[in-house]
This record gives C-alpha cells, sequence and structure tokens, in this order.
C-alpha cells in the first residue's frame, strides 16, 4: 500500500507500459502522476471540472488520455502536466476511453449514448461509432479474428483514421446489451443480452471476450458466436467494475472489494482480497505487479 494520495475517492488509474509511472483520477477534478516503484507524487493534472472518471496512458507512456464528467476528453503531458488538446463533443460525462493502436486516434463513450472516434493531430472528432441510446459505461478496442464480417463503410473513411481497419469495438451497455461494431465500418457485427447493465469489457484475445455486469456476472463469450456464453463466472451479486486481461487469464474486481486473478484455462483462481465493502473501481498491472483504487483513496499494490 502506497498510502492515501487523496482524501477523495480514486476512481480510475492506470500504469505506464514501462512500468515507472503510474496515473490515478479522483473525484475532486484532479489527476495524479506517480513513481509506480513508491507512489511519490510527480506531476498534479488539473483542467478537468467534476469527477474526472477515466485515465490511460498512450503506448509511449510519456501522454495520459482522460475522460470526465464535464463531457470533456483531454490529453496530457506526463513530463510537465500540460494539457495539449481538449476534445469536446459528447452531450454527457465520458465514462471509458481506449487508444487505436500507436495513438493517432483515440475513442470515448458516454452517459450520452454515444462511442466517437477522435483524431489527436486535428483535435477533431472523426465521426460516431455508435448512438446506443443508453449510456455506455465501458468500451474495448481489438483486433477482428479474421473470419469475422466486420461490415463495409457506407463511405470512404477519412484519411486521418489510422489503424481503424479490422478492429472491432466493444461497448458496455447501460441497458444490458453487449455490442460489438466494425470499427471501421460503424457497422455492428453482434449484440448479446446479459442479465444485467454492462459495467465493462475486454479482448483476452480476437477471438474471445469478456464483460462484466451490474449484478455480478463475467460472461465469457466467442465473438464468431455470441447467441450461448462460453462460461459465465458467478462469484458474488456485487457489481463487476473491472475486468483486463493478464497472462493467460484476466483480473478481475468487484463493488464489494474483491479482486481476483482467474488463470489456467480460467479454472484457477488467485484472491488479491477478501471482501471487505470497499468497491476497487479499477485495476491496473505491470508484469507480477497489480495496482488496485478504491474509494478510500489510497492506491493499492500486489506482488505476485
Amino acid at each position: 500500500t502506497f498510502g492515501a494520495f487523496i482524501l477523495l475517492q480514486i476512481t480510475c488509474l492506470d500504469i505506464s507500459s514501462g512500468g515507472g509511472l503510474g496515473v490515478s483520477t479522483s473525484t475532486d477534478g484532479t489527476m495524479k502522476i506517480w513513481q509506480a516503484a513508491n507512489g511519490e507524487i510527480r506531476r498534479l493534472l488539473e483542467g478537468h471540472v467534476y469527477d474526472v472518471n477515466c485515465c490511460r496512458f498512450f503506448p509511449s507512456g510519456l501522454v495520459v488520455l482522460s475522460g470526465g464528467m464535464d463531457a470533456q476528453l483531454k490529453i496530457w503531458s506526463a513530463e510537465d502536466a500540460s494539457c495539449v488538446v481538449t476534445f469536446k463533443g459528447h452531450k454527457g460525462g465520458i465514462l471509458d476511453t481506449a487508444i487505436v493502436d500507436r495513438g493517432r486516434n483515440v475513442l470515448s463513450c458516454s452517459r450520452d449514448g454515444t462511442a466517437r472516434l477522435w483524431d489527436c493531430g486535428k483535435s477533431a472528432c472523426l465521426g460516431v461509432i455508435a448512438d446506443c441510446g443508453s449510456p455506455v459505461n465501458g468500451i474495448a478496442v481489438g483486433t477482428a479474428d479474421n473470419s469475422l464480417n466486420l461490415g463495409t463503410p457506407e463511405k470512404a473513411p477519412s484519411e486521418r483514421e489510422i489503424g481503424t481497419e479490422g478492429k472491432i469495438l466493444l461497448l458496455a451497455q447501460e441497458d444490458k446489451k453487449l455490442q460489438g461494431v466494425g470499427l471501421q465500418s460503424r457497422q455492428p457485427v453482434f449484440l448479446f443480452v446479459g442479465s444485467d447493465a454492462f459495467n465493462c469489457c475486454t479482448f483476452l484475445s480476437s477471438t474471445y471476450i469478456l464483460a462484466g455486469t451490474q449484478d455480478g456476472n463475467i460472461y465469457q463469450l466467442d465473438v464468431r458466436n455470441t447467441n450461448i456464453p462460453i462460461q459465465v463466472i458467478h462469484r458474488s451479486g456485487a457489481p463487476v467494475l473491472s475486468l483486463m486481461p493478464y497472462r493467460d487469464g484476466f483480473i478481475a474486481s468487484q463493488g464489494d472489494g474483491t479482486c481476483f486473478v482467474v488463470q489456467q484455462d480460467l479454472d484457477y483462481v488467485l484472491d488479491l482480497t477478501e471482501a471487505d465493502c470497499d468497491p476497487v473501481y479499477k485495476v491496473a498491472s505491470w508484469e507480477k505487479q497489480i495496482y488496485t483504487c478504491c474509494r478510500d483513496g489510497i492506491v493499492r499494490r500486489y506482488q505476485l
């Protein structure tokens, strides 16, 4: 445990690709860049109004993408804390983001029911990828299995779209739907209806995906046939708040404070925490280090 960075709750965190830096967001509208080894604060990022909901490092590890309840998407320098780009266009709070390839384009989803593609170089929206009619709580972008039909764009993509071909965008929706959309085509690929609102989603591979619901289900699906889940993992009725691939399995966190690693063909579970009623909002990892953030304002690090 690094100790409390802030008194207000930490809503999200990420670790840079090299493992040296961490970034975390808070309900007071600020973000912090810190040394992953010891939690020492390096930079304070200020510019959002209200809660900052999500953050992630670009692949370079030197730049951060964030989204907040102010409906703004921002790009920051981790080196000097400057906000280099602000994207505006969403009509509601931004709930999650994704980065396409090296980061020429980025994605965001919002309470306004849309997922949007943005051009970092021109600070412009390249288009609405999906308009779901219901808040989109989480997104993930991945390379699609070759056998999947991603559809054809109705018009030629902008030359500013870099790396969207052959990609599928997952949308975890408040209306109990998990949707897959061709990133370049904007065409629906699959639609799966779950037991409750979907909070988060991720790719395990180009074939297999995971999505977590408000009532505690983790669905594993094959994108080539989403009619029947491969399996449904249910450990408690607490909301599944975070999912991320880890080695040959994944890490999940829930609203009751549990955080666990599922490994080896998804049948071996390692519990990092026990239920303590304080939600674990987000999980990040680097090599054998696992980092979690909670409502209590503390970032915790676990060594596997």
